[in-house]
């Protein structure tokens, strides 16, 4: 098990099947942990539970075949994580959101090995990250970067898109008690200047999964990322 005090944020995949255009999920995750991506979070609005199950197992499987150090979380789906485990099914932690299920509650049932992350609110974020008690959670995922149509809410307040300029993300890292990773319509493009921020790393959907090469664009993501950051 990949553990909360060694695992890597700084390359971090998010997919399911509404992202892949029709690929099964686990080639792109293969694709991606073979390019260099530390992070990996099974995500999926339209999939039941046992499907979940199953593309976590088919993950975890894939992670496997590569033999390197990747870590797996699942979003929001705590009795997903707990029912894939009692499969034998090897999954590190959980993301959740401000209106998921408490962190409390995760860590509780997951154990104090296990990585918890956490979506920082749009509202109020710098207070938030400033004054949060981060004693049960292990990052702060921020965003968005740019407006996204793979999650049309990240970073909605009063019905507004508020999304996150380079200064206020360098602001946010050099607040935060613990990491950041940040995400919401990165691109290649976005990475030299985002590397330079500070933040521990960042996270995508369709730049991997809706690439038409999805592992020569996990790739490129990671070689940009590696020559500019600053914790490289």
């Amino acid at each position: 098990m990949y553990g909360r005090k060694s695992f890597d944020l700084s390359a971090y995949l998010v997919v399911g099947p509404e992202n892949t255009n029709g690929r099964p999920v686990a080639q792109i995750v293969k694709d991606a942990v073979e390019a260099g991506f530390t992070c990996i979070q099974i995500r999926s609005k339209t999939a039941s539970a046992r499907e979940m199950i199953e593309l976590t197992g088919q993950a975890a499987r894939a992670i496997a075949e590569t033999g390197r150090q990747t870590a797996l979380l699942v979003d929001d789906r705590l009795d997903v994580v707990l029912a894939a485990r009692r499969q034998g099914i090897q999954v590190d932690g959980i993301h959740v959101g401000q209106s998921d299920i408490p962190v409390e509650v995760c860590r509780e049932y997951l154990g104090q090995d296990s990585v918890v992350g956490l979506s920082a609110p749009a509202h109020e974020l710098f207070d938030y990250i400033r004054t949060a008690d981060v004693r049960l959670i292990d990052y702060f995922g921020v965003g968005p970067l740019h407006e996204t149509d793979t999650k049309p809410d990240c970073g909605l307040d009063g019905g507004q898109v508020i999304t996150r300029s380079l200064v206020d993300i360098k602001e946010l890292a050099r607040l935060s008690p613990i990491p950041v990773t940040v995400g919401g319509g990165v691109k290649l493009e976005d990475i030299p200047t985002l590397a330079q921020t500070g933040v521990a790393g960042f996270f995508v959907v369709s730049a991997v999964a809706g690439a038409d090469n999805p592992k020569s664009a996990a790739s490129e993501l990671v070689k940009a990322w590696k020559a500019n950051s600053r914790r490289a």
